[in-house]
């Protein structure tokens, strides 16, 4: 769950952490009279988003007298960023800085060990940092989880920041106590990420200009008191981070999660596979699995699209959902799904796939050959059902290749179905 700018840097107050001096929201345009007064000129007018790239899309502005103000509000409410609407801007303090740096703490995706990043290239992207100047990047990992920032960490981040800033020393200790803070609002809060970008140099020390925080959905029962502070009565679910495919999946109940960025763009020598597993587990034991064998028979050209997960015992419009998922996602060339049904029944996966298959042949829609296995529960009905519907539907099932019971492993299955892929790839090129 992301907070809002003003949330976050509320929350930034609470732990000591610098922030501009707030004045406020506003609604309307007709609203900036009442919220400013000739003293706080000049001022920041930012578009309340939860979605980055907000300065770069003009949705945030300096104003440095009432007209401006007023000119400002009524070009920025109503705006469309990213596909976003802006319906609210945050007003505070402009300030005069002499430098600018990134503060930012999040786990390392592969280890799972939190990291600390600090850089002097403050107010850009540290995705770009990190591609066009990554020596310009103080990382560290901490692989003990410490609940606190060690001293060492903390006095290298700011040794780091103040030798290039060029600053002689003058906030060493400044960084190093913020970074601290930082740690400690990520740590006990829960968070995926918090971030500081940018950390201003100012005349009067230091200030976090922007604030970003993203709560750890699984971890939100225990932030009470973060709800309360910033008067949030219940979860929300931010429309903002979530790919449209996972949008689509939380509406209908589907647990899923997009592998690949939602602009991404596919590599015509690379075979996308998506993924329909019979539990939470097992789909990711099968990304692994379908990496491992890309990697052994198929020179790495294999990449797994999506995680997700029926939950137990899925109905049978809710499978014929999860498949259409997918085939919907032009990125996806191939899928490979398996039932080991245990609590979930192989006869209602089965009426799914098939409801899916039929229903999209019918309508014109692509069709994404399946690749797959059940073994388990329901198993003598979901084999009578299937043979009758091959039968009757020879012609709008040939996609679909589903083998019942253990004459194969599912590494077989996953490698076949690879292998077809790469086959009706090279026949179309």
């Amino acid at each position: 769950m992301r907070l809002y700018e003003n949330e976050a840097k509320k929350i930034f107050t609470q732990q000591g952490i610098p922030v501009p001096g707030q004045l406020g929201m506003i609604c309307r345009s007709q609203d900036v009279k009442k919220a400013l007064k000739v003293s706080d000129f000049p001022v920041m007018m930012k578009s309340l988003i939860l979605v980055g790239g907000r300065g770069k899309a003009g949705g945030v502005k300096r104003a440095d007298n009432l007209s401006e103000a007023e000119k400002i509000a009524k070009r920025i409410l109503g705006m469309n960023i990213h596909g976003y609407t802006v319906e609210m801007l945050m007003l505070e303090k402009a300030v005069e800085d002499k430098g600018a740096a990134y503060l930012g703490v999040t786990m390392h995706p592969e280890t799972f060990n939190n990291m600390v990043l600090v850089s002097p290239s403050g107010g850009v992207d540290i995705e770009t940092i990190a591609r066009e100047n990554p020596e310009l990047i103080y990382r560290a990992e901490l692989k003990e989880n410490e609940p606190g920032l060690p001293d060492r960490i903390g006095t290298k981040a700011a040794d780091f920041l103040t030798h290039h800033l060029n600053t002689k020393g003058e906030y060493g200790t400044a960084f190093k106590d913020i970074i601290s803070r930082l740690y400690w609002i990520y740590q006990n809060l829960d968070c995926k990420i918090a971030e500081i970008n940018p950390l201003l140099i100012t005349p009067e020390g230091l200030v976090a200009a922007d604030a970003k925080i993203v709560l750890d959905d699984n971890s939100l029962f225990r932030q009470k008191e973060i709800f309360a502070l910033l008067g949030i009565k219940e979860a929300r679910h931010d429309v903002a981070e979530p790919t449209r495919n996972e949008v689509r999946a939380r509406e209908a109940g589907i647990p899923y999660l997009d592998l690949l960025p939602g602009n991404f763009q596919k590599d015509s020598e690379q075979i996308y596979v998506g993924l329909v597993p019979g539990g939470a587990g097992y789909g990711i034991l099968v990304i692994d699995e379908v990496v491992h064998i890309g990697e052994r028979f198929f020179q790495g050209k294999v990449t797994p699209v999506n995680f997700m997960d029926s939950g137990g015992g899925p109905s049978k419009e809710k499978v014929a959902h999860m498949f259409h998922l997918l085939m919907d996602n032009n990125i996806v060339d191939v899928i490979i799904t398996s039932r080991f049904g245990g609590i979930s029944s192989c006869d209602t996966f089965i009426q799914g796939l098939i409801t899916a298959m039929l229903d999209r042949d019918k309508a014109g829609k692509r069709v994404v050959p399946v690749y797959g296995r059940m073994v388990g529960t329901d198993l003598p009905r979901a084999r009578e059902y299937l043979t009758r519907a091959r039968q009757q539907y020879t012609k709008e099932l040939h996609s679909m290749h589903i083998t019942v019971g253990n004459q194969k492993i599912m590494a077989e299955i996953i490698r076949e179905g690879l292998q077809q892929a790469f086959n009706d790839k090279g026949s179309q090129s």
